[in-house]
């Protein structure tokens, strides 16, 4: 079978062929665009025999071009840039290029490693949206309402006595009010900011809408978990996608950047804390792990068993974390058993 690298670039693609013996066969650039990617896929199509494709960076600048071989019937694969570090360390090419990159590329696809698969099932590359823009709209909404306690803690001092949290509508109602009794420009700032903030809470709600919905449709039973609820469980989809593309439970773990790292000399034995992983899939696991450990006993059990272990708060949680990544992972092949 013939291995494919692909190293993905804002504006171009390198692609390396590698025959099965190992011999390169063809090595090519091409511009990241759609016709770049058809003349990739019909560049590829004139070998007529079975490949398999890796590509780094799928899930940004090489998204695209994964998304049209799929469609091509293509087998593609994603490869961690750690691995391609790796690899690229034993050829012997000098220096660093793009095109060495897509030779080690086709050379970790060649040795058979197993690899996750490139792209997401609809739904869980629509939560992804979804999810993403929301997230974005919420940290728009938080820098907005901190402008707006700049200006009046500035303007209006004493200001919270009396409008409570802006992050209500009946907040932003009362604060609507004082301002209306007031003049000057910081008055006419304030209410942009107060206006920008409520556009925000309804855009925000819409998509928390589109979210529920789609999560619905999805069939997923992740919110039986104690601790998720619908936006966890959207982004847990949306980070996740295909759950058999990990081999098991230590390698979501890993993936998740919840599984610890051995840091131990002699008779010494120690952990390390993981953080690399994708950390979006960490932080909702994080979340899960906060809410449980206030409203499950059997969280809160486990919590205390770990601090009698001598552990910190901080430590105990990421043991929680652990296992929980080991009860999502658990749920999620159900569901996909279940589907199947």
């Amino acid at each position: 079978m013939m291995s494919v690298g692909i190293d993905s670039h804002r504006d171009s693609l390198a692609m390396c062929v590698l025959a099965e013996s190992g011999a390169i066969l063809a090595e090519r650039e091409y511009p990241n665009t759609p016709a770049g990617h058809r003349a990739l896929g019909r560049f590829l199509a004139r070998y007529g025999e079975k490949r398999r494709i890796g590509i780094e960076g799928s899930g940004c600048f090489g998204g695209a071009a994964a998304d049209h071989l799929r469609g091509c019937g293509e087998e593609v694969c994603e490869v961690p840039a750690g691995r391609t570090w790796r690899e690229r360390r034993h050829l012997g090419r000098p220096g660093k290029s793009d095109a060495g990159d897509a030779e080690a590329i086709a050379r970790v696809v060649a040795s058979g490693a197993r690899l996750p698969s490139v792209g997401r099932p609809r739904t869980a590359a629509e939560l992804k949206l979804l999810c993403d823009e929301r997230d974005a709209l919420c940290e728009e909404r938080t820098r907005a309402l901190n402008r707006l306690h700049a200006l009046l803690r500035r303007y209006l001092p004493g200001y919270r006595a009396a409008v409570g949290t802006l992050r209500s509508g009946a907040g932003r109602a009362r604060l609507a009010r004082l301002l209306d009794a007031g003049d000057g420009l910081w008055v006419e700032l304030a209410r942009r900011h107060l206006e920008r903030i409520t556009s925000l809470e309804d855009e925000c709600a819409q998509l928390a809408g589109q979210i529920e919905a789609l999560l619905e449709a999805s069939g997923s039973s992740l919110r039986e978990i104690n601790g998720i609820g619908t936006l966890t469980a959207a982004r847990l989809l949306a980070e996740i996608g295909r759950i058999e593309r990990f081999a098991g439970r230590a390698s979501f773990a890993m993936a998740a950047g919840v599984a610890p790292i051995p840091a131990s000399s002699g008779t010494t034995r120690r952990y390390r804390l993981n953080r690399g992983g994708n950390r979006r899939l960490n932080h909702a696991l994080h979340t899960i792990a906060l809410v449980q450990a206030r409203h499950d006993q059997r969280a809160r059990a486990y919590l205390e068993r770990k601090r009698s272990q001598g552990m910190s708060r901080l430590e105990a949680i990421r043991c929680l974390k652990r296992q929980l990544a080991n009860v999502v992972y658990r749920q999620m092949v159900r569901d996909a058993l279940q589907g199947g």
